[in-house]
């Protein structure tokens, strides 16, 4: 799978000249069979370091190597892939602060995802 797009490329270099803004997730990268999510805001000029919330058993934000993502070989022939269906309106910092309380990106992603549509939000666990 191709990890980035022309498109997701443009739009997180752009981001990434916007350094003093709390900017959204433009694209959201998964490992298929375990831990490992990674949302990218921003992506250097050099084509290769993004900046976001990554979650390999805690999350945090920092930089991440899209090459070394390409590069990660799973099981099955597979490797890590970009979700198709990633869409949000929702800043960084507010990902952030909601992958801590809930304790994963994916966790987050449920309650985020509830409270916009309306739901009630899951129950959440603190550290």
């Amino acid at each position: 799978m191709i990890l980035l797009t022309d498109d997701l490329r443009n739009r997180l270099l752009a981001n990434g000249r916007r350094r003093d803004v709390d900017n959204v997730p433009v694209v959201k990268f998964f490992n298929p069979l375990g831990e490992g999510v990674w949302l990218a805001t921003e992506l250097d000029p050099d084509g290769d370091n993004l900046f976001g919330l990554a979650d390999l058993g805690c999350p945090e934000l920092g930089s991440f190597s899209l090459e070394e993502m390409d590069s990660i070989r799973l099981p099955f022939g597979m490797g890590i892939e970009r979700d198709l269906f990633f869409a949000t309106d929702l800043p960084i910092s507010v990902w952030a602060e909601a992958a801590r309380q809930a304790g994963s990106i994916r966790a987050a992603e449920r309650i985020l995802y509830a409270r916009a549509r309306g739901d009630a939000a899951p129950e959440t666990h603190s550290p």
